[in-house]
């Protein structure tokens, strides 16, 4: 069963899960992908400039909607993400939480004191740093 940290005041201090941010561009904006190298990532935050908007993805299983809390060293926020493709069924999908590219939860992740924590119904939590990259993608879509 996934650790949750919903309600934990020190969150700052769990460790950080195991990872790195690698960036990417293309035609259609760029990305930061969190994880190990040779796996597959744990999180995808990417500029989609036909939306325009900033996705982050992480994989999932089911069809429906699931609750999601990104905590910053100055914000906490409840949002739901949502199957990317929900016609698929029994299957790794990426679930999407989309931002307009102005949103201010966007620049608390990315001036995070040296971290940000993302929870996703039923995932593992995600205590991640708060590394350039991460700055790079929104200031793309902006």
């Amino acid at each position: 069963m996934p650790t949750q940290y919903a309600n934990t005041a020190n969150w700052r201090d769990l460790p950080l899960t195991q990872g790195n941010w690698t960036y990417s561009a293309d035609n259609t904006g760029s990305a930061v992908r969190f994880g190990q190298p040779g796996a597959a990532p744990l999180l995808v935050v990417r500029c989609d400039r036909t939306r325009p908007a900033i996705v982050m993805q992480r994989p999932g299983f089911g069809a429906s909607q699931v609750p999601a809390t990104i905590t910053t060293s100055s914000t906490l926020r409840r949002l739901t993400a949502a199957p990317a493709n929900p016609a698929v069924q029994n299957a790794a999908i990426p679930f999407e939480i989309a931002f307009a590219v102005r949103d201010p939860l966007l620049d608390a992740i990315a001036f995070s004191r040296g971290r940000f924590m993302l929870e996703m119904g039923g995932a593992q939590t995600l205590v991640l740093p708060a590394w350039s990259e991460l700055g790079r993608v929104i200031e793309d879509c902006r």
